[in-house]
């Protein structure tokens, strides 16, 4: 019992932490606050993919239910108005992290100077067409998906949004934390995650994945989970050997920036399995 109130105090927290969901008053006092509480919280990262990725697509399932049926821009617009409604939940926490990372590495090819420029927290030219460059890819492979298979479109959406916060956590494990630890938002996520909590996150991920194959039985598992999480894994490999590369570990903003290409290649990965 004392197991399953730590793991929902851990849950909210991080919802707290990662969104703009409210949770206040008397709710937030139960769930409390600590940098050990917050470092617990991290293996609930993908369930506040599993929260967001739902609101998103409801969101999307009734707007392609009550945009025109017989109209080509109704997936676009679902799509738009659905990636509009995701940074409005999380606060463009993730995007602002890709800016930043756009900016450092494209700003500088010396790891001090790149480190320096991401706590910069004006946005320059890389980081804005970085974040322009994932909307648009996000907003058009969703378009494309809704058009082949608008049930593929909202399956989609959940998956990628938990599986995206799934595989920045393997960069805590793999990769020592860098730059400003006294001064970072990621400070209480300095320290390596560990095999529990990693096993804490890949449940919510598996999870998922039965949903999904329980709710849309007539897609293809294949479809709808095997090539995304392929294309996902290898954008994600390329993410942690450019950070090892260039920075020698990671920040907060690598997390963020990780989550949002690996969403862009979970939607690619569906729309080549729908091909």
């Amino acid at each position: 019992m004392l197991f399953i109130l730590s793991s929902i105090r851990h849950y909210l927290l991080a919802i707290q932490f990662f969104t703009r969901i409210p949770i206040t008053g008397r709710l937030a006092a139960w769930v409390g606050y600590s940098p050990q509480m917050l470092r617990a919280s991290a293996a609930h990262f993908p369930g506040v993919g599993v929260l967001v990725g739902a609101l998103v697509a409801v969101l999307t399932a009734v707007l392609m239910v009550f945009l025109p049926q017989n109209s080509l821009l109704s997936p676009l617009v679902a799509a738009v108005l659905g990636t509009v409604f995701s940074v409005m939940l999380t606060g463009a926490f993730h995007e602002d992290g890709l800016a930043d990372i756009a900016d450092g590495l494209g700003g500088s090819q010396n790891r001090e100077r790149a480190l320096e420029i991401m706590k910069d927290s004006r946005v320059g030219a890389f980081g804005a067409i970085a974040v322009s460059l994932v909307l648009l890819a996000k907003v058009s492979l969703l378009a494309l998906i809704g058009d082949v298979n608008p049930e593929a479109m909202v399956a989609g959406i959940f998956a990628a949004h938990v599986a995206s916060r799934t595989f920045p956590l393997l960069l805590i494990r793999l990769l020592p934390h860098v730059g400003d630890v006294a001064g970072s938002k990621s400070k209480p996520l300095a320290d390596q995650i560990t095999i529990h909590s990693l096993l804490v996150a890949f449940f919510w991920l598996f999870i998922t994945i039965a949903i999904v194959f329980a709710a849309y039985a007539a897609i293809d598992l294949i479809v709808i989970v095997l090539i995304p999480m392929v294309t996902t894994s290898i954008v994600f490999l390329y993410m942690w050997r450019l950070f090892a590369k260039r920075l020698q570990g990671f920040t907060g903003d690598c997390l963020g920036a990780t989550q949002q290409v690996c969403e862009v290649a979970f939607y690619l990965g569906l729309a080549f399995a729908l091909a």
